[in-house]
């Protein structure tokens, strides 16, 4: 099935894990190595992305966010000395991880029957990609798709928002106004390594998008 096959009654359906970790704190903590482990420990998000970490570490770290309440996906493409393939994922599952993140659609599709949360990486950077990331997207029906770089969600049409639903907008969210601005555009989520805005909640992101700019009235 291809992305124009998808039903356009409205987004799939996320899971229930993720729709409760977003429902108050729409952010997802990208911990890039680990020495903002603490930060993300004593904020109020729950969600994280582990990447950068070297493979020996991940049986430590894993466990301990996981013992925290914590929900840890991991970057399979970016912590060194993990193996691409089912094996890696299947190490990851014994650990205690909760979800894996990739731009493979082979190791996307691999996730699922082990019972992990998957997100699919998608980098947006022209319409025949973005066509092309959609298709991969409806082949791998992953539970989350990471949109980067976020300001290119304000250049996506609706049909394509539908197609890469449910996303997670990543990439230069650097203030407060980048994560309102994604989330008003669709996003559920946003992702950023940056750990001031760790504990952003949505009812305070609401306030923050711009009221629409009512029609001028004619004069003539």
């Amino acid at each position: 099935m291809n992305a124009s096959q998808r039903p356009t009654t409205g987004a799939p359906r996320m899971s229930s894990v993720l729709s409760s970790a977003f429902a108050e704190v729409p952010v997802i903590a990208s911990i890039i190595g680990p020495q903002r482990l603490q930060n993300f420990l004593g904020s109020p998000a729950s969600v994280c992305i582990l990447a950068s970490i070297p493979v020996g570490q991940l049986p430590r770290l894993v466990p301990l966010l996981g013992n925290a309440g914590k929900t840890v996906f991991v970057n399979v493409d970016s912590c060194p000395g993990l193996a691409q393939d089912k094996g890696a994922l299947e190490f990851l599952k014994a650990m205690g991880a909760h979800g894996m993140v990739s731009t493979r659609l082979s190791l996307v599709e691999k996730g699922r029957p082990l019972g992990l949360l998957t997100m699919q990486k998608v980098f947006v950077t022209d319409r025949n990609n973005m066509r092309r990331s959609s298709d991969a997207i409806a082949r791998g029906g992953p539970d989350l798709v990471e949109v980067m770089p976020s300001p290119i969600v304000a250049r996506m049409t609706p049909e394509a928002k539908r197609a890469m639903s449910p996303f997670v907008a990543a990439g230069f969210i650097e203030t407060a106004e980048d994560a309102a601005a994604a989330i008003a555009l669709g996003a559920v989520a946003v992702a950023t390594s940056d750990p001031r805005l760790w504990d952003l909640r949505r009812a305070h992101l609401a306030t923050l998008v711009p009221a629409p700019t009512p029609p001028r009235r004619s004069t003539t």
